[in-house]
C-alpha cells in the first residue's frame, strides 16, 4: 500500500486525497494547526489523521502539496525539515521558476520532486480534474499509479520540472483573467443601464476562444486598430470608477502586433513569437 501525506485538505486537496484513498492508498493529513473546516473536510474524505507532520512523513512514500500558491514554498520547506525520503509532489498553481526553486531544495535533501498541476474542478460525480505531472519519469509513474482508475486523470508529461506548472499558468492566465474581465464588463454595462443588452450580446460569443488558435493571425492583423479601441475602453472604465488595468494590458499586448497590420496570412508561429518583443512599442 502506498502511503501519501496530503498537505493540506482544502476544497480541492481533500477530494483529490479521497480519490487516492478509494484507489487503495493510505492518505494521511495533519490536523494540528488546521482550522475546523479543514479537519472536517478531511474527515468526510476519509483521510487518516496523523499525530504530527513528522510522524506522517516518516511513514509516507509520497507527499502531495495542494495549498494556496503563496504558501507553496513555506509548506515545502516545512515538510523538507523532517525525515522524509519519498517523492514530493508540488501540485500548486505556481510559476515554473518557483517550482524549480522547490525542486532545488528537494535535491539538496536527496528528495525527488514531481512538478504537478491540477486543471479542472474538484473530482466528483460530474467532474474529473486533470493532474499533469512532469519531472523524473519513474517518480511521475509512481504518482500517476496512485490515481489509476479514479476521477483524477493523471497525465504524465514527457518533460522536466516546470512544465506542468507552466501549463497551469498558461491555462489559468486565460481562464481567471476572462472571469475577471467579465465582471468588469458587466459592472460597466450596469453603470450605464445596458446590463440586459450586454447579457443578450454575450449569447453570441463563442465559448471556445482559447481553442480557436486559427483565429490568432486575424487578431494580429487587426491589432493596429484594436489597441486604440482598448485604450478608449480603459478611459471609459476610469470615468465609471472601474479598474482599467485589464483593458490597458490588452492594449499593450495588441501593440506587439502593430507591424503585422492586415497580414491575415501570418503563420501562427510568427504571431506568437511577436509577443516576445520588448514592451516599449509606442
Amino acid at each position: 500500500m502506498t502511503t501519501v501525506t496530503l498537505l493540506h485538505p482544502g476544497a480541492m486537496g481533500a477530494e483529490v486525497g479521497a480519490q487516492a484513498r478509494r484507489a487503495g492508498a493510505r492518505v494521511l493529513h495533519v490536523p494540528t494547526g488546521r482550522g475546523s473546516a479543514s479537519v472536517e473536510r478531511a474527515r468526510k474524505a476519509g483521510l487518516e489523521a496523523a499525530e504530527s507532520l513528522g510522524a506522517a512523513l516518516a511513514v509516507s512514500d509520497l507527499v502531495l502539496s495542494v495549498c494556496p500558491p503563496h504558501a507553496a514554498e513555506d509548506v515545502a520547506y516545512e515538510a523538507l525539515g523532517h525525515a522524509f525520503r519519498g517523492v514530493y509532489v508540488e501540485a500548486n498553481a505556481i510559476s515554473p521558476e518557483r517550482a524549480l526553486r522547490i525542486d532545488g531544495a528537494c535535491r539538496d535533501r536527496g528528495i525527488v520532486m514531481v512538478d504537478g498541476s491540477i486543471i479542472g474542478a474538484p473530482p466528483g460525480a460530474d467532474s474529473a480534474p486533470r493532474l499533469y505531472l512532469s519531472g523524473d519519469p519513474e517518480a511521475v509513474g509512481r504518482v500517476a499509479a496512485v490515481f489509476k482508475g479514479t476521477a483524477v486523470l493523471a497525465r504524465p508529461l514527457d518533460a522536466g520540472v516546470g512544465a506542468a506548472s507552466a501549463l497551469k499558468m498558461a491555462f489559468a492566465s486565460f481562464q481567471k483573467s476572462a472571469r475577471a474581465l467579465a465582471a468588469v464588463s458587466h459592472a460597466l454595462a450596469t453603470r450605464h443601464g445596458v446590463g440586459d443588452e450586454l447579457a443578450l450580446e454575450a449569447e453570441s460569443i463563442t465559448s471556445r476562444i482559447l481553442a480557436e488558435v486559427d483565429y490568432l493571425p486575424s487578431l494580429a492583423a487587426r491589432a493596429w486598430r484594436w489597441a486604440p479601441e482598448m485604450e478608449e475602453i480603459a478611459a471609459t472604465l476610469r470615468s465609471a470608477g472601474l479598474p482599467p488595468a485589464l483593458a490597458e494590458a490588452s492594449a499593450t499586448v495588441l501593440r506587439h502586433w502593430t507591424a503585422d497590420k492586415d497580414r491575415f496570412d501570418l503563420p501562427l508561429g510568427e504571431v506568437l513569437a511577436h509577443l516576445h518583443a520588448p514592451d516599449d512599442l509606442d
